[in-house]
């Protein structure tokens, strides 16, 4: 189910992005053709932008793309680098659940109880603010989805976030350093009998 609410988001966010780019080109033309400038456009882009950003930060969370500081959970191994990452989303869900959703479904609230509408779309400002509480209750899903990987998962868990990516270890450096050194001693005799 999560792979479907994951290709819906995608899906989401790239029409999402199509409008918009279709939004500032009809701006731009407005504004330079000798026609009437656009007045809803910019303050449209606007929008789509804030949509994008929060569905997007909920997308890249599921991906496990988002910025994360792994020095400590790159240090530890087995059982205390399962509790650390467990910790992490846990945190993470509670900020979302907190901040997101009760935070953001209570300004959405206000917004429809006060009847604040934008000034050029004229449309109400709780549906522009309704994004917050999507985009958190994305989050929480994601991380009990994650936190049931983490808990059931046999193998240690890869401790950067973005699990695609083996982590850097010095031991691939000097790896490398090996063996570029080999294949430059190696041209070395090559380069002497030409």
């Amino acid at each position: 189910m999560m792979q479907k609410i994951e290709k819906a988001l995608a899906v989401v966010l790239g029409s999402l992005l199509a409008l918009m780019v279709l939004d500032v080109t009809w701006q731009i033309l407005t504004r330079f053709l000798p026609m009437q400038p656009s007045s809803y456009t910019e303050e449209l882009a606007r929008y789509l932008l804030v949509w994008i950003g929060l569905l997007g930060g909920a997308y890249a969370y599921r991906k496990r793309s988002h910025l994360g500081i792994d020095l400590l959970t790159n240090a530890l191994h087995g059982n205390a680098r399962r509790v650390l990452q467990i910790f992490v989303v846990l945190v993470c869900f509670a900020f979302a659940a907190l901040a997101m959703v009760y935070g953001g479904t209570k300004l959405m609230l206000l917004t429809f109880e006060l009847e604040q509408t934008s000034a050029a779309l004229n449309v109400p400002m709780g549906y522009v603010y309704s994004v917050l509480p999507l985009s958190g209750v994305l989050i929480c899903l994601f991380s009990v989805d994650h936190l049931i990987e983490l808990a059931t998962a046999k193998t240690e868990q890869p401790a950067d976030f973005d699990s695609d990516v083996p982590p850097y270890t010095d031991a691939d450096a000097e790896t490398q350093t090996e063996g570029n050194g080999q294949k430059e001693k190696q041209k070395q005799p090559d380069a002497v009998e030409a």
